[in-house]
C-alpha cells in the first residue's frame, strides 16, 4: 500500500488531525532540510544511497523524544508505526540499523545542528540580555561502561552518568552547552561554553554559582563588556576579601569609574534560578532519560534533547503560546 493510499484512508486522516497538536506542530515552522548539506550524511563512495534522508530521521527522533521514547530499539519500534513514519515524512519505516546509524552519524554534526537552532531562536527575539551558566547531571544506565560513577549529595546516593554544562537565557532557552564526563565540569569547559554563548549575542550580565568564582572567567567577561556575577568563595584563599561577589574586586582593580550597587548585584543574581528551570525543561525533553550505551550515543542524545527544547520553544512562540512551556497545545 503506497503512502498516498494510506493518507487517503479516513483512519489515517483522523490520526493526522489528532497528532497535529502534539507532533506535526514541531515541524510546522522549522525546516530540517539543512541537514542534507553535512558530508557525514552523504552517500557512501561505493555508490550506496541513504536508506532514509536526514530531515525525516531528525523529525523521527524529535517525535520520539517528545513522546518520551528513547533508545535505539524503542525509537525504531515507534517509527515502524504506519501513521508515525508517515507523519515524519518517511516513505517507508526505517530499520533498527538505520536508526542506530543515524544517531552515530549525528554525533559528528549535532553541535552545528544545535547552533543552527539557537540562531533560529535568536532571530525570533527569544534571547534576553541576562545569561546564566550551570552544570547538571546526566544519568544513564549502569551497563554504560563509559559512564562515571558519581555521588548526588542532595539525594545521598550514587549513580552512573555524565554531566552537561548549559548557558541559558530568556524563557528556558539553552544557547550553549557541553557534554562532560561528570557533573562537576573543569574550568576549561566553563570557559569554552561561555565563549560559545557570547558568540551568539553579547549580554549585559552572566550569572553563575560559586563554582564560577575564577579570575579567568571574570576577566574574560569583563574584557568582553559583560558583567559576571558569581558569589565570592572565601575558601579559595587564606586571606578572604570583604565582598559578596568576585566582580566587586575585579571592577575595583580594572576600573575606577564603574560602580555597582550591592542591591543591583543581588537582584540580578536572583535571576540565576532561570538556568535551573532550563535544566529541568531540557530534562523533560530527554536529557533526564538517557538510554544509551557509550559516550558517543549519550552525547548525541543529550544534544538531541537540547535541540528538542529549542524546537518546542520556537514552535510555541510561532503559535502565540508560551515559549517557556515544554508542551505544545492548540
Amino acid at each position: 500500500m503506497s503512502p498516498a493510499t494510506l493518507q487517503e484512508n479516513p483512519t489515517v486522516e483522523t490520526f493526522f488531525n489528532v497528532v497535529e497538536t502534539e507532533t506535526l506542530a514541531l515541524f510546522e515552522h522549522l525546516s530540517f532540510e539543512f541537514l542534507e548539506k553535512f558530508d557525514v550524511f552523504a552517500p557512501a563512495e561505493t555508490g550506496r544511497t541513504r536508506d532514509h534522508e536526514p530531515p525525516e530521521m531528525m523529525r523521527g527522533f524529535l517525535h520520539c523524544y517528545y513522546k518520551d521514547i528513547y533508545g535505539i530499539r524503542p525509537v525504531a519500534r515507534e517509527l515502524n508505526n504506519t501513521v508515525v513514519w508517515l507523519s515524519c515524512g518517511f516513505d517507508r519505516p526505517p530499520s533498527r540499523d538505520a536508526v542506530d546509524r543515524f544517531l552515530t552519524d549525528l554525533e559528528h554534526v549535532i553541535d552545528e545542528i544545535f547552533d543552527h537552532l539557537v540562531e533560529q531562536a535568536a532571530l525570533r527575539g527569544l534571547l534576553d540580555l541576562t545569561y546564566s551558566i550551570d552544570s547538571t547531571d546526566v544519568r544513564t544506565m549502569p551497563a554504560d561502561q563509559d559512564a562515571s560513577k558519581c555521588y548526588d549529595l542532595t539525594a545521598e546516593e550514587y549513580y552512573y552518568g555524565y554531566g552537561c554544562t548549559i548557558v541559558s537565557t530568556g524563557s528556558k532557552i539553552p544557547i550553549a552547552a557541553e557534554f562532560t564526563e561528570s557533573k562537576q565540569a573543569p574550568e576549561e569547559t566553563a570557559m569554552r561554553v561561555t565563549r560559545d554563548a557570547l558568540a551568539v549575542e553579547t549580554p549585559i550580565w552572566m550569572l553563575g554559582d560559586s563554582a564560577y568564582d575564577t579570575l579567568d572567567w571574570h576577566d574574560y567577561l569583563l574584557a568582553a563588556g559583560v558583567v559576571p556575577i558569581a558569589p565570592y568563595n572565601a575558601r579559595n584563599t587564606d586571606d578572604p576579601l570583604d565582598i559578596e561577589y568576585r566582580v566587586e574586586d575585579r571592577i575595583k582593580e580594572h576600573s575606577k569609574e564603574v560602580k555597582l550597587k550591592q542591591s543591583t548585584l543581588d537582584e540580578t543574581y536572583n535571576r540565576r534560578t532561570g538556568v535551573e528551570r532550563t535544566n529541568d525543561a531540557v530534562k523533560d525533553c530527554g536529557l533526564g532519560h538517557v538510554r544509551a550505551r557509550g559516550r558517543v550515543h549519550a552525547r548525541a542524545q543529550v544534544f538531541l534533547s537540547l535541540c528538542l527544547r529549542l524546537v518546542i520553544a520556537i514552535t510555541n512562540y510561532e503559535r502565540g503560546d508560551n515559549p517557556g512551556s515544554t508542551i505544545i497545545t492548540v
